[in-house]
């Protein structure tokens, strides 16, 4: 069975009726967890879209450059969608079902947040409902303010973007204990990592994003405080 189908069969328990505890609960362990990460993207990024109203391609397109479907994986996709749009859980549940699996502020969860931020501003503009929605999903996460203030900053052009708020540090923080921040960001981001905590290997492709961002932050603040 392919995963997309797995996939599907998972939505498929939702939209009929059965629980996310008992849908999620068979989810729970590797690799079943990449299917839970999916689930979880398809859902939160249908509920994102209510948000600002419209469904554009470009989103689409983002979704297709985090999770590659093969042509012969299209049909039990689209079945994915489908049944996704059929199901009426508010998003607050999916989050809470998630962070759950997951554990409060666990990097699984900081990698989904960055799969949301992604398909957000596909389409370059970064409305405030989506901020709302992703402000309150970070919230059910148990991601805590700076560390969501640094996704922000990343990814949306207008957010305030210091170094210091990329590494989700404070200025006054000892040189010392911001390497230490920037190095364990790295180390989270290293593929081999997600793919060991359920991220699946196509999402993996936004780390390569977030390693440019946070060395550039590093080298950034290491020329200022060195200076």
């Amino acid at each position: 069975m392919s995963i997309w189908s797995r996939i599907a069969d998972a939505v498929s328990a939702l939209a009929k009726g059965e629980g996310l505890a008992a849908v999620f609960e068979k989810l729970r362990t590797p690799p079943e967890r990449s299917i839970a990460f999916t689930i979880a993207v398809i859902a939160l990024s249908a509920k994102m879209a209510k948000a600002d109203g419209l469904v554009t391609r470009s989103e689409v397109t983002a979704f297709r450059e985090v999770f590659h479907i093969a042509p012969e994986e299209e049909a039990g996709a689209a079945r994915v969608f489908n049944l996704a749009r059929q199901d009426v859980a508010g998003f607050e549940e999916y989050a809470a079902k998630i962070g759950t699996m997951f554990g409060p502020g666990a990097p699984t969860l900081c990698d989904l947040m960055e799969g949301l931020f992604h398909i957000a501003m596909a389409d370059g503009a970064y409305h405030p409902a989506e901020d709302a929605f992703l402000s309150r999903v970070a919230e059910i996460f148990g991601i805590e303010g700076p560390r969501f203030a640094a996704m922000r900053a990343r990814f949306v052009p207008d957010a305030p973007r210091d170094p210091y708020t990329v590494l989700g540090v404070s200025p006054d923080m000892p040189l010392d204990e911001i390497r230490a921040h920037w190095r364990q960001l790295v180390r989270e981001s290293h593929p081999d990592r997600m793919i060991a905590r359920g991220v699946p290997q196509e999402a993996v492709k936004l780390a390569e994003r977030r390693m440019q961002d946070i060395n550039r932050a590093w080298e950034d603040i290491l020329s200022r405080e060195t200076a």
